[in-house]
């Protein structure tokens, strides 16, 4: 007998009924593992407002941490001459323009890119550019923390770039920094002939409870291999079947 002729006898169709039960009762603790889950999750909540000196969520040369990322810091040092360029493609409260970049130095010697403002106007930023690369100031420079961009979407043959990209800043400055800080600051107070960078307060990050998940995913694991035991078994059911008819056909041959 084939496995589908078993499987339509009652006996396996009540079999089937009562694995169908099972395994229901599994996916629903799966998802009451998920819910719980959700319910215990932590929210990672981060005082990113709070003004914090630079150094002190952030190292040069290091890696960028979630913790630094969105922080508002404070820092001093001298601006670099010569070293301001314009990123064009930025957004800015939906409107598209540009970002005027500058090279800091910190009080420490580590050199720190800058967002110094946006503008919808290329004439502007080149002069807010020009403005830049003619100034060493000193200044304390307050602003947001952020993670450098990859550059990826910057068009290299046509000059132009999209990308707040620390690594190519750098091959752009007049002298290769001897360290540098992995991200960059987009100022709170933009220079003359600019407008503030649209910077919000990162969202907090919610933390799952991955034992749950880990949990949930071992009920529906449960759950199927209930089906495949029913299967398994209806199989099993079927080849006996076809032996014994087998072994009766050779015994009435002999």
């Amino acid at each position: 007998m084939t496995w589908w002729s078993i499987a339509r006898q009652p006996r396996w169709i009540g079999v089937l009924f009562a694995t169908l039960g099972v395994a229901a009762i599994f996916v629903l603790l799966s998802q009451w593992q998920i819910e719980r889950s959700i319910e215990h999750a932590t929210v990672i909540e981060r005082e990113t407002e709070t003004v914090l000196a630079l150094d002190a969520v952030a190292e040069p040369s290091g890696p960028v941490t979630s913790a630094a990322v969105g922080q508002k810091v404070e820092t001093e040092g001298s601006l670099v001459a010569g070293d301001a360029s314009v990123i064009s493609g930025r957004l800015n409260h939906g409107a598209t323009g540009y970002w005027v970049t500058a090279h800091l130095v910190t009080a420490d010697g580590a050199s720190l890119a800058i967002a110094t403002g946006w503008t919808d106007d290329l004439d502007a930023a080149r002069s807010a550019a020009d403005i830049l690369d003619s100034s060493s100031a000193e200044v304390t420079l307050t602003g947001r923390y952020l993670a450098s961009e990859g550059a990826l979407d910057d068009d290299i043959e046509e000059g132009e770039r999209s990308a707040m990209s620390v690594a190519t800043l750098i091959n752009e400055w007049a002298e290769a920094p001897d360290t540098v800080y992995g991200g960059y600051l987009i100022l709170d107070e933009p220079v003359d002939g600019l407008t503030a960078i649209d910077s919000p307060i990162p969202s907090n990050e919610v933390e799952l409870n991955w034992l749950n998940i880990f949990y949930a995913i071992e009920w529906i694991v449960f759950a199927g291999f209930a089906l495949y035991l029913w299967y398994r078994l209806v199989k099993d059911a079927a080849e006996r079947e076809e032996l014994e008819r087998e072994e009766r056909e050779l015994a009435e041959v002999n």
